[in-house]
C-alpha cells in the first residue's frame, strides 16, 4: 500500500526528528510504502480559523494539487487532517474544485485512524514500559470523529500501563490562534490540564495532535514538572 506523508508545519519545523521519523518507520514496518511530496505546505488552518477564507482557498488549491495523485494521505496530526476535510466546504460554490477537494478528503486519514480503520491493525508490535495518560484533542475527537483508534492501539502496547485523564474532554487552551488572542484564558486552561495530568501520576503524556502537545509540553516545562510529553507515533514505534 502506498501512502503519502503530510507532516504538517509543526511536524516539519518543531518535531521532525521524533514524530516524522517515527511515523515513517511505523508505517513502513506495517507494510506501507511512504513518500513525501516535497511541495506540501501549511494546510491553511490558521487563516481559515481567522476568517481569511479567500486566502485559505489558495492554500487549499495548492495542497489539492500536491496530493492529487496520492493513494492515501496520512498525517500525525488530527487537527490538520480535519482541515483537509473542511476543503469541500471552502469550495461549496465551485463544483470543479469541490469535487477535487472531496477526493482529497476521502483519502486523508490521521495516523491512528488509518492503522485501525484502513489497515485493520490493532497491535503494531510496540513495547513501551511507562505509566501513560492520553490527551484527547478537540479537533481530532469532535470534528474528525477519531476517538477509539488511539486507545485501541495503546491498549496493545506491551509494558504500557494506562491512567485515564480526568476531564479529558476539556480543551488544553491551544486552539491555534486562540492561545495568542486569548492568552490569559488559554493560560488558565492549560494550567488546569497540567493539574489533571499530575493527578494521574503518569510518567508520560501522550497525544496525537502536535499543537496540543506543544502547548501542554511548554507549560509542563515552565512549571518544572517531571512529565515527559510524547506523540503517539513515538510510543507505537517503540520496540525494546
Amino acid at each position: 500500500m502506498k501512502v503519502s506523508l503530510f507532516l504538517t508545519c509543526l511536524g516539519d519545523v518543531v518535531y521532525p526528528g521524533e514524530v516524522g521519523k517515527s511515523t515513517v518507520e511505523l508505517l513502513e514496518r506495517l507494510g506501507c510504502e511512504v513518500d513525501f511530496p516535497i511541495k506540501q505546505t501549511c494546510c491553511g488552518q490558521p487563516a481559515y480559523n481567522s476568517g481569511f477564507h479567500n486566502e485559505t482557498r489558495d492554500v487549499a488549491k495548492h495542497m489539492i494539487r500536491t496530493f492529487q495523485h496520492a493513494e492515501y494521505v496520512i498525517s500525525p496530526s488530527g487537527s490538520c487532517i480535519t482541515m483537509l476535510h473542511e476543503y469541500p466546504r471552502l469550495f461549496k460554490d465551485d463544483q470543479d474544485w469541490r469535487i477535487l477537494a472531496e477526493e482529497l478528503a476521502d483519502k486523508s486519514y490521521e495516523l491512528t485512524q488509518f492503522i485501525v480503520d484502513v489497515l485493520n491493525i490493532h497491535d503494531v508490535g510496540a513495547e513501551f514500559h511507562a505509566n501513560v495518560t492520553y490527551h484527547t484533542s478537540c479537533h481530532m475527537t469532535r470534528l474528525l470523529g477519531v476517538k477509539e483508534a488511539p486507545m485501541t492501539l495503546l491498549k496493545h502496547v506491551k509494558g504500557l500501563s494506562f491512567s485515564e485523564l480526568p476531564n479529558k474532554q476539556q480543551c488544553c487552551g491551544f486552539g491555534g490562534t486562540f492561545s495568542v488572542k486569548m492568552l490569559p484564558i488559554s493560560e488558565q486552561m492549560v494550567n488546569e490540564k497540567v493539574k489533571h495530568i499530575e493527578e494521574t501520576d503518569a510518567d508520560v503524556l501522550v497525544g496525537a495532535d502536535l499543537g496540543c502537545l506543544m502547548n501542554i509540553g511548554g507549560r509542563i516545562d515552565r512549571q518544572g514538572k517531571p512529565i515527559k510529553v510524547m506523540h503517539i507515533a513515538e510510543v507505537l514505534n517503540s520496540q525494546v
